[in-house]
């Protein structure tokens, strides 16, 4: 019975930093989404204190479906990017 202990997996042996880099190289459009979330979340509570007669409730479901909406745009974007590169910018054989 042998024990292969040579087996050594990249996956593993990364660390956060360069698992983010990679992952933002393969689709660059999450780091995107991220990004405009933590944006739009800043924005909505530096707003919060100038809201009007808006009600908090309000002010924060709006802030939340903006948030969300930014998010599933950069996720749609990203999505048509990679089919584009994937099915139409291929070269055909």
């Amino acid at each position: 019975m042998s024990t292969d202990t040579d087996v050594s997996l990249s996956s593993y042996d990364e660390d956060q930093g360069s698992k983010l880099t990679r992952k933002a190289k393969e689709a660059p459009f999450v780091p995107i989404g991220m990004a405009g979330f933590a944006a739009i979340v800043a924005y909505g509570l530096y707003k919060l204190k100038s809201r009007g007669n808006t009600k908090m409730s309000v002010h924060l479901i709006h802030m939340c479906v903006a948030a969300q909406g930014f998010v599933v745009g950069a996720m749609t974007l990203g999505m048509g990017y990679s089919m584009y590169w994937e099915f139409w910018a291929k070269p055909k054989p």
